[in-house]
């Protein structure tokens, strides 16, 4: 059986928040144009695959200063989980699992399929 952590509560919020924060980002850079600035669409064929993109408007300055706000909150967090006062209570490969285990909490428990034989 797996170890349990008994993780700080501002530990598992910031984790759950760089979750947050890192899946916001990424649905905002699905959405906005592939080039920040305007360019020209092209198409090349010349190397291993085949690369087509479509004309990019570019970002907007409202777009722009969103991503910057999102990475610059992810990077925050990112320090913050990862140079927590928590980490120093363990060691070696026990930190590397807590960590790992961090990663998933906020996820819901795999419900148990036992039954009696």
């Amino acid at each position: 059986m797996a170890a349990t952590y008994d993780f700080p509560s501002d530990l598992l919020a910031g984790q759950e928040e760089l979750h947050q924060v890192r899946a916001e980002l990424s649905a905002l850079l699905k959405r906005l144009p592939w080039s920040v600035v305007p360019l020209d669409g092209f198409s090349d064929d010349n190397g291993w695959r085949k690369v087509e993109r479509p004309a990019s408007p570019g970002w907007s300055a409202d777009e722009q200063a969103e991503v910057e706000k999102l990475r610059q909150r992810e990077h925050e967090l990112a320090v913050l989980v990862s140079t927590h006062r928590y980490w120093s209570e363990l060691a070696g490969s026990e930190r590397v699992a807590a960590r790992s285990e961090l990663k998933h909490a906020h996820e819901a428990p795999p419900e148990e399929t036992g039954g009696a034989s």
